[in-house]
């Protein structure tokens, strides 16, 4: 094993071994059953006597520490339970503000029917096709590529087709140059707000709206204000006048569920091109619509090159695979290299190139094709028994697209509770409250299919109207 042991100056060396190896041990940093390294090469890493190595070894064997096994090795006898970690006494304090940032959302384990937004179907994940290309990526003829080295940006090949599915797909106008490959939405987030804002500028977000987004804004120092949304999306008459980029799910508003208008997304352009304000568009689950026409992205409807597009692909893949991306003007490519470089460099290389491979030979497209037909029923069952609850007071917000939809309470219902007596049945999901901005927001509960199938639906559904109708 490769053991640290330093000395200092050149007094009681065979003392200075001892302490600090039966401290390793004491911590448990030395666990019971390892090997310790030989005598002659411990000596030689140090520089000094084989013998003087040997006498702390052989002190801790005759405390019982050790134990010598002829033609084995010295191996640990007795070791601590735990490690004692870093100094707990330290001048050192964060920042306030991460006193108040908490996880969202938090984990919650013990869910029988897992309603939780943003949780696609693993089950639904080609995992044979990703397992054959990806064990291509690991094979050293492919590690030892010189490319490997990283760019910033991202690898060359997973750009490429990033852009061209993005193209395809979204009616995004990239290319190559203009994606930079991240390792999710909240990442890209990050960037942007290294290379354009400054603290304590004004960023304005949907309310209500994704809480992680407005929780690195704020972490970042940011001022953030909520803006309104109605049926058309973000109200752009009540964006505030000092903001200086305005955060949007203009696709599938985040997460009451309909889409920004045509008229609404050429105000909000042309409001933030006579502000020279930055447009950050959120496009988390696009690829996921069940009727009417594509929603045109603000990024293809900008003509000034003020929008920055992201877009993840851990909700139509798997969550743990943690790549996203995104696409910037020319005026942004540089700055944007460097503050991926400064901050993480670049992305698990095998994992982009695997990726690149996955899109290439049809197999991402394929995939969506056939999750979004499971989706999409699962979708059409849920509006259904929803719609179907309205005794209930729950009432569904139209919405054609995505891995969730939400529906609203009656004034005065304190979803937050309805929520957590939900969860004591086995049922996880989230309160609409959760996700406003300011003030407490609208009861209701926002309810995702992607993590449960159509049998599991039925009899969760049928579980939450107990709850709701307090029989539970």
């Amino acid at each position: 094993m490769d053991l640290h042991v330093s000395l200092e100056g050149r007094k009681d060396l065979a003392g200075q071994i001892y302490r600090q190896l039966r401290a390793a041990i004491l911590d448990g940093r030395l666990r019971a059953g390892e090997a310790l390294p030989p005598t002659r090469e411990l000596a030689r890493r140090l520089e000094i006597s084989r013998n003087t190595v040997a006498v702390a070894y052989d002190r801790l064997t005759a405390e019982g520490f050790l134990d010598g096994r002829v033609g084995a090795g010295t191996f640990v006898q007795e070791a601590g339970p735990v490690s004692r970690g870093a100094p707990e006494a330290s001048p050192l304090r964060p920042r306030p503000i991460w006193d108040e940032i908490t996880v969202w959302p938090a984990w919650t384990p013990g869910v029988r029917w897992d309603f939780r937004v943003g949780v696609p179907d693993v089950r639904l994940f080609p995992y044979e096709s990703w397992r054959r290309i990806m064990a291509g990526r690991l094979r050293p003829s492919a590690l030892d590529d010189p490319a490997a080295a990283g760019d910033p940006a991202g690898l060359l090949d997973l750009r490429r087709a990033i852009a061209r599915h993005v193209g395809v797909s979204r009616s995004v106008r990239a290319g190559a140059g203009d994606v930079v490959v991240t390792s999710g939405i909240q990442q890209a987030l990050d960037l942007i707000v290294r290379v354009l804002l400054e603290p304590g500028d004004v960023v304005a977000v949907e309310d209500p709206g994704y809480p992680p987004a407005r929780l690195l804004l704020t972490a970042a120092g940011m001022r953030v204000r909520g803006v309104p949304v109605d049926a058309e999306g973000l109200r752009v008459d009540a964006l505030p006048e000092d903001a200086r980029a305005v955060y949007v799910t203009p696709s599938h508003q985040f997460p009451l569920g309909m889409p920004m208008s045509l008229p609404r997304r050429r105000a909000l352009l042309d409001w933030a091109r006579r502000r020279d304000v930055v447009v950050v568009e959120d496009d988390y689950d696009t690829e996921y619509r069940y009727a009417g026409r594509p929603i045109e992205p603000l990024q293809s409807l900008d003509e000034d090159g003020r929008v920055l597009y992201m877009g993840t692909f851990s909700k139509i893949m798997r969550p743990v695979l943690r790549l996203g991306f995104l696409v910037a003007p020319p005026s942004l490519h540089r700055a944007f290299r460097m503050a991926r470089y400064v901050s993480s460099w670049h992305a698990d290389m095998p994992t982009q190139a695997a990726l690149a491979r996955f899109i290439d030979e049809g197999l991402l497209a394929r995939h969506l094709r056939r999750s979004r037909r499971e989706y999409q029923a699962r979708h059409e069952r849920i509006t259904e028994l929803v719609g179907a609850a309205s005794g209930s007071g729950l009432t569904v917000i139209p919405s054609v697209a995505g891995l969730h939809l939400s529906a609203t309470l009656p004034d005065g219902t304190d979803d937050a509770a309805l929520a957590r007596r939900a969860l004591a049945e086995g049922i996880g999901l989230f309160a609409l409250s959760e996700f406003a901005v300011t003030g407490r927001g609208g009861p209701g509960l926002v309810l995702g299919y992607g993590a449960v199938t159509l049998p599991e639906i039925d009899a969760g559904f049928g579980r939450l109207r107990e709850v709701i109708a307090g029989r539970v």
